[in-house]
């Protein structure tokens, strides 16, 4: 169910990307796949609460919230007179461009995560990789599976959030959405996109040979992985992000007119709270 929520979800924000603005019914389309999408994301915490993972749970929830937020503003934007003024920031039509980003990336994301062969395939390829650098830094660790790695006699698995493909797959989208030259936008992918898949590839080393080792007592796997490894994701993520602000500054109208859907919103729904007490 899961699944078919999903390709819903990305087939109709992929059609709202299709359609030519001058028809307004792109802004009903890719409003309803937001709501979809939102959908998809509230079902997510389900797992990370049984992996006791309750930094995926928080984050899931707040994307649930974000789309449904874009939903609704895509549904009003779409219910507006002719001639009334779709929510721009700059020159930026907001909603389209999130939408053409979000489907973009999940078209580049879910057939890894979705279809088993490419699953199972970047998986083998990014394991392979990580037992290379093990061994290149003198570490005797092995390949026990296609998708498991043996060291000291603990095993680490491998599996798709290990490879950042998701990382990957949102700096993509954002990239190839935005109108700018073609240099400023191959310059900003090779920032951020390569550099993101071989700073994953140490991140995984590091949380194999601090397990392997017992680097922090029984919870090494959990606070190597759980602790470190996030937060110091988070933190270069952030300055890849303002690296590629930098190059393409075109992004950070879209940012500022997400901030302020979420702003008007929030406010939106407060002063509704208030006015009914």
């Amino acid at each position: 169910m899961i699944e078919n929520i999903l390709w819903i979800a990305v087939s109709l924000m992929v059609a709202s990307s299709i359609i030519t603005e001058k028809y307004k019914i792109h802004k009903a389309i890719g409003g309803t796949g937001w709501l979809v999408f939102s959908v998809h994301w509230f079902l997510q915490p389900l797992h990370y609460i049984k992996i006791n993972d309750y930094f995926n749970v928080i984050l899931t929830i707040g994307i649930g919230v974000f789309c449904i937020l874009l939903s609704y503003t895509m549904i009003k934007e779409y219910r507006m007179l002719p001639g009334e003024a779709t929510f721009t920031s700059g020159s930026t039509d907001v909603t389209t461009m999130a939408t053409i980003a979000t489907a973009l990336g999940s078209v580049f994301y879910f057939p890894f995560s979705q279809i088993p062969v490419l699953n199972e395939w970047l998986i083998e390829v990014v394991t392979q990789q990580v037992v290379w650098i093990l061994h290149t830094l003198g570490y005797p660790a092995e390949m026990t599976s296609w998708n498991l790695i043996t060291l000291n006699g603990y095993t680490v698995k491998i599996i798709l959030a290990c490879t950042a493909i998701e990382s990957i797959a949102l700096f993509t989208g954002l990239i190839i959405a935005v109108t700018a030259p073609i240099k400023k936008l191959f310059t900003a992918f090779m920032v951020s996109v390569p550099v993101i898949y071989g700073l994953n590839l140490f991140r995984d080393v590091f949380v194999v040979v601090a397990y392997a080792h017992q680097w922090f007592g029984p919870n090494s796997f959990d606070i190597a992985h759980h602790v470190i490894a996030k937060s110091g994701a988070g933190v270069v993520l952030l300055v890849i992000a303002f690296i590629v602000l930098r190059i393409l500054p075109e992004l950070l109208e879209l940012i500022e007119g997400l901030w302020q859907i979420i702003n008007n919103q929030a406010q939106a729904i407060l002063n509704k709270i208030v006015g009914n007490q």
